[in-house]
């Protein structure tokens, strides 16, 4: 690996070969201005950002502590300590956020968001073409409509998806005094839409619904609708095998799906060293240029997939419509914990990697500045994870505020996203948007890491109750509450994202249905889908639901207690079988194992791993994370040991090495344990999570990829 030394940073030729020949050609930057004043803000900012990491620690082992001397507690009592540590600051007056030029994307339409990782071009560019889905395809493809598919076209299965589809019209785009199964045919006449039947016309209940169409007024290809900022395109073509069966000649329905996309360079990616940074940079380079592709094989047949372009149509009296083709792209940075190699500092040390990505994303997206491809109103977007606290976020914002001095930006160019995912944050929450009232446009909620965080921080107070258990606690709850009152208190509603979590459940799409309208009934204006599918099959919540009238009536409720937030979920008097607790180890290992066998041996950073029951679920170190956290709870307090663990751990391993007998790259590790890489990171995991800096699965995972790499 070689490198080149530049003023006061140490830089790999690849991270620097790729920043002077692929990223700053095109942008008014000179590279030698740019290294020597990236150069001294990083080693600058490296010194915050160590500190801060330090005092991670320390808050840490004060809680432990604690714990370990006061076996039996009162919330007031801990309530009182954690305000004496600094791990809940004073909450200081009202007041609203200021952050200006805002895509409405994040500011006014509500609707799913996806995430996807950036060191894979196919997986990014589908995701980012995704904001415009097929609903029919969707409801077909799925478990959405009950019956199975069959390996060729089901019509009995066609018309059952055509009828789902017009009652949902009928909830969201109605018709006066009629039911859209009724209609025949469409025509403008006298700038309304009229819909027809053998023998009368019917207008729908609003016609300001109806925006515009393709085609011509008295033969038209496509109706568009607008519904909660939301658009649904009606296709109209009676030549198509659907549109013959169907007697208004539909033949597709496409809505608005994925309206954001979080490119993601950290839970759900594997980048150890500079050629991974380098290829998650050139990805979002490329998106950042509207150049990215890549080749693709379907059925056989090998393609070049694109960014989709924008959809044109005519409006009633007219006029051209443009509509976005693309999802509004985000940025995922990694938090501030972990290190790369890719750049080592003037004390020799590597650079914090949060430190690296913040000016690579932000450098990259200067292109878009140029064009406004992505954003309209000039912003670049960056989520920020595994915060803690207002410090931490403090910390991001000089961080931000320094990297557009370097590159020469507008203050506040740069949003920021909190993802509200450690404990110290959430109880913070109103301050940590105090500290960036300027640049903020987005909050969620993430259970997995939420949660993988409320067990390590409080290890020394008891067993956690079962993992399946955590989603009916008092804790989570009041945490999923506190975030939507926080943000709608602070003025978010109309100018700012709150969003919630994934359904990780990608082969469930009838389930999440179901289920996901929680999320937009709780308040939420985005929330976080596997796949393309899902992104399409989720929007129609946000049709049935006004999020920001939502939002309007929740504003007035009773904000959640912290009191409940800091409820720890351990089990009083833990009465449980040998059985119930091996199961549930078991569950713990088959997911560590499952997911981490290919991110050591692969590098593949996100996964649809079986659970033991075989229900594909959607792994990245988050849920890492609570797997690893829970079991290495349990072997603290006594509940299951070492041995037992690892037992369990050599079982599951045999369970899944069968559940990947097919992938040809596939490594076993069931033949032999004491060599499997993989195998002994799944259950270092477990077995020292406790020692893990807050529970976190990174330093164990990087470690051991680098020596996978390394190995003949």
């Amino acid at each position: 690996m070689t490198k080149t030394k530049i003023a006061d940073i140490t830089i790999d030729n690849k991270l620097l070969d790729f920043v002077n020949n692929e990223v700053i050609p095109g942008l008014d930057i000179d590279k030698i201005e740019f290294w020597n004043k990236f150069s001294e803000a990083a080693n600058d900012l490296s010194v915050v950002n160590a500190n801060l990491i330090k005092k991670r620690e320390a808050i840490q082992n004060k809680i432990d502590d604690w714990h370990k001397k006061n076996k039996d507690f009162n919330n007031t009592d801990y309530q009182k300590f954690l305000r004496e540590i600094g791990y809940i600051v004073e909450e200081g007056e009202d007041f609203k956020i200021l952050t200006d030029n805002v895509d409405e994307e994040i500011a006014k339409i509500a609707g799913p968001q996806l995430v996807v990782p950036v060191d894979n071009a196919r997986y990014a560019l589908n995701a980012v073409n995704a904001r415009w889905g097929s609903l029919y395809n969707s409801l077909y493809g799925t478990d959405a409509i009950p019956g199975k598919k069959g390996t060729a076209y089901n019509k009995e299965r066609g018309y059952l998806v055509i009828d789902h589809v017009k009652e949902f019209f009928d909830k969201v785009i109605p018709i006066s005094n009629a039911k859209w199964k009724q209609i025949l045919r469409f025509d403008i006449e006298d700038s309304k839409l009229v819909l027809k039947d053998k023998n009368l016309k019917y207008y729908l209940q609003n016609n300001d619904q109806f925006i515009g169409f393709q085609g011509e007024k008295n033969n038209l290809k496509s109706l568009l609708f607008k519904n909660n900022n939301l658009h649904i395109d009606i296709i109209i073509d009676p030549t198509s095998p659907i549109g013959k069966m169907d007697i208004a000649n539909i033949s597709d329905v496409i809505i608005e799906s994925a309206i954001s996309t979080i490119v993601d360079n950290e839970d759900s990616v594997a980048a150890v060293d500079a050629g991974d940074k380098v290829k998650c940079y050139r990805n979002w380079l490329g998106i950042m240029k509207g150049d990215l592709e890549t080749e693709v094989e379907k059925d056989g047949k090998k393609f070049i997939r694109k960014l989709n372009p924008d959809k044109n149509y005519k409006s009633i009296d007219g006029n051209n419509i443009t509509l976005h083709g693309r999802s509004l792209i985000l940025n995922r940075n990694v938090g501030h914990l972990m290190k790369s190699s890719s750049i080592l500092l003037k004390d020799g040390s590597e650079i914090p990697e949060g430190i690296l990505d913040g000016f690579m994303s932000v450098l990259c997206a200067k292109h878009d500045l140029k064009s406004k491809k992505n954003s309209r109103t000039g912003s670049v977007y960056i989520v920020k994870p595994k915060m803690h606290g207002p410090e931490e976020v403090s910390f991001t914002n000089k961080l931000f505020n320094k990297v557009e001095d370097v590159l020469k930006l507008k203050k506040n160019t740069v949003k920021i996203g909190i993802m509200d995912e450690e404990r110290r944050t959430t109880v913070n929450l109103k301050e940590c948007i105090r500290e960036v009232k300027e640049r903020i446009v987005f909050i969620n909620t993430g259970f997995l890491d939420r949660t993988g965080d409320e067990m390590h921080t409080s290890m020394e107070s008891g067993p956690m109750i079962f993992k399946g258990d955590m989603k009916k606690s008092k804790w989570l709850s009041a945490y999923e509450d506190w975030n939507v009152d926080i943000g709608l208190s602070c003025g978010f509603s109309g100018k700012a994202q709150i969003g919630k979590g994934m359904w990780a459940m990608p082969d469930r799409m009838a389930d999440m249905l179901a289920q996901k309208i929680n999320h937009p009934m709780s308040g939420a204006n985005c929330a976080w889908v596997p796949s393309p599918t899902a992104a399409t099959l989720h929007a129609t919540h946000y049709h049935k639901i006004n999020v920001f009238n939502k939002q309007k009536e929740l504003s007035s409720r009773e904000r959640a207690k912290i009191e409940d937030i800091l409820s720890i979920p351990t089990a009083d008097r833990p009465n449980w079988s040998k059985e119930d607790i091996f199961k549930e180890v078991e569950n713990n290992a088959q997911s560590i194992l499952g997911y981490v066998v290919r991110w050591i041996n692969q590098g593949v950073g996100c996964s649809k791993v079986p659970d033991i029951n075989n229900v594909g679920l959607m792994e990245d170190r988050a849920t890492l994370r609570i797997s690893s956290q829970h079991i290495a709870n349990w072997v603290h307090h006594g509940v299951c040991s070492k041995e037992d663990v690892l037992k369990i751990f050599k079982k599951m391993a045999v369970t899944v090495d069968k559940q990947n007998v097919d992938d040809k790259n596939y490594e076993p590790m069931s033949k032999n344990y004491d060599n499997s890489i993989a195998f002994k990171t799944a259950c270092e995991l477990a077995l020292k999570g406790k020692d893990q800096p807050s529970g976190y699965t990174e330093p164990l995972l990087h470690q051991r990829r680098l020596d996978k790499k390394a190995s003949p």
